[in-house]
């Protein structure tokens, strides 16, 4: 693999989350997107509590999901 293929950030935690939680990071996104206007970790929260999410997969995909404004 070229070193510019290398995935990093909090798109690098997104096979392993697709992988254990049987759903691609679109679905996780909508999720987010329905929580409505919420703070960081507010919608790490909601992942964790809500979804079973552990805390690292869902502070990656809080991220990514601001990230994109």
């Amino acid at each position: 693999m070229a070193t510019q293929d290398i995935v990093k950030g909090p798109a690098s935690y997104f096979p392993s989350i697709e992988k254990k939680y049987g759903k691609p990071i679109a679905h996780w996104m909508q999720v987010l997107e329905q929580a409505g206007p919420r703070k960081h970790m507010e919608l790490v929260n909601y992942l964790k509590t809500g979804h079973q999410l552990g805390h690292g997969h869902a502070n990656a995909l809080v991220a990514a999901f601001m990230a994109k404004g």
